[in-house]
């Protein structure tokens, strides 16, 4: 999402509203879009874009959801004056409304002004009809139980300190709802991987920016030990029986969603347990692929981010530029999470293993196989483009490196320096 940053420049937000019909909304006067200044009290750029449609319309934040085209990337940016730039963010309208708005008309796409954005409107096909932009799993062990999360009780958090599915919002790069579902699966409970994920239902969520949030719900089996499967988010997960619901703070949405779900055969579909291996156990055990960038300055200076307070791992603790693969390669990844955090530009060409840590963060954790790639090059200066999951970017002597710094980072920092290629932590001596 698009942040604002108070400072000497103009920033115009409007927003683009296109009903069930294909039609998007004018207020009269002055006549266009719905539009307002960016101010300090705006968290982001679109927050300012709602402001201006529920001030200007008379439209709750509940009338109105993000596109599943864009999200909340705009639809267009132009600059239309000297420290002047001007944004705007498509948004569909979430419910048919009961009565006719007093101040503003519906009109068709082909007046839509200025000529680009009418363009940008056609080519995406911006029909108008609400689709589910979050994925959450309804996860059942078979016999009745159903596993819930408790989410943190911070500012921000969608549902703050109620119990909910697990879940989240759908990213650009998701190519569909499951690839969403199975990615915050794998960020929030890396050990848990359900069986069997279907669509269930749709359900509708009022997000943290009060907007109506369709949600496609897929239901799965698993019968694992919560306590297991390493909880990176939120506070706990535990199994609940339909009787205890009503005991828990939870939505109305998800409690009649899993009465509804008890209800049906599917409860009681049967698993097999598959109890998770202690370290030293035989067979096969999967591990978690997470890769670093090692970048040193003309200085020999390495670089590393202070983590933001409420990340999910090491709040608050200087780390390298650091990711989870997908599905993808593991320079494919370092490319990836290089740009994405940091705006650093990185030729696959100029990259090369410097280190690999092998992590065991406890007896029940999946091992996590951290490879350290080091870039003889990089494109452009480290710059902040998560705020949400970095604070800062510093280039520190590897002699004096700050604390607190993840462990494992620093000895991979100690293990490139002397010319070692692999560190164990964690891990009981054989």
């Amino acid at each position: 999402m698009s942040t604002f940053a108070p400072g000497s420049a103009h920033l115009t937000c409007r927003a683009l509203v296109v009903d069930r019909e294909g039609r998007v909304l004018h207020v009269r006067n002055p006549a266009g879009l719905p539009g307002a200044r960016a101010e300090e009290g705006d968290r982001t750029l679109l927050e300012a874009a709602l402001r201006a449609v529920t001030e200007r319309t008379g439209l709750a934040r509940g009338d109105l959801c993000l596109t599943p085209e864009l999200l909340t990337i705009p639809v267009h940016v132009e600059a239309v004056g000297p420290a002047h730039d001007e944004f705007t963010f498509a948004l569909y309208l979430a419910h048919e409304l009961p009565e006719p708005l007093t101040d503003a008309d519906w009109s068709p796409v082909g007046q839509i002004k200025p000529v680009a954005l009418r363009a940008k409107s056609h080519a995406l096909k911006l029909h108008g009809r609400p689709e589910p932009v979050n994925a959450s799993a309804l996860i059942h062990d078979g016999d009745g139980r159903y596993l819930l999360h408790l989410r943190d009780d911070i500012p921000g958090i969608w549902e703050p300190g109620a119990f909910a599915l697990l879940g989240g919002g759908r990213e650009p790069r998701d190519r569909t709802l499951e690839d969403t579902l199975r990615r915050e699966l794998a960020e929030e409970v890396p050990g848990l991987v359900p069986a069997g994920l279907e669509p269930y239902a749709v359900e509708e969520a009022t997000g943290a920016d009060g907007l109506c949030v369709p949600v496609q719900v897929f239901a799965g089996r698993w019968s694992g030990d919560p306590d297991g499967v390493g909880l990176a988010e939120g506070v706990l997960l535990r199994w609940f029986r339909p009787e205890m619901l009503h005991r828990l703070r939870l939505s109305p949405g998800t409690r009649d969603l899993i009465l509804h779900h008890a209800a049906g055969p599917a409860a009681r579909a049967p698993v097999i347990p598959r109890p998770a291996k202690a370290p030293d156990a035989g067979g096969t055990e999967l591990n978690i692929v997470g890769v670093h960038l090692y970048a040193e300055d003309g200085d020999g200076r390495v670089l590393l981010g202070l983590r933001h307070p409420d990340a999910a791992f090491a709040g608050s603790t200087w780390h390298f530029l650091a990711g989870h693969c997908e599905r993808e390669s593991a320079v494919a990844c370092l490319v990836r999470e290089a740009y994405e955090e940091a705006g650093l530009v990185i030729d696959p060409a100029d990259v090369e293993l410097a280190h690999v840590v092998h992590v065991l963060h406890g007896p029940s954790a999946r091992p996590r196989m951290q490879l350290v790639f080091r870039a003889r090059r990089l494109g452009g200066t480290p710059w902040l483009r998560e705020p949400d999951k970095c604070l800062a970017w510093r280039w520190w002597d590897p002699d004096a490196l700050p604390d607190p710094l993840v462990p494992y980072a620093r000895t991979a920092i100690d293990g490139i320096r002397t010319g070692r290629a692999y560190s164990e932590l964690g891990w009981c001596p054989a």
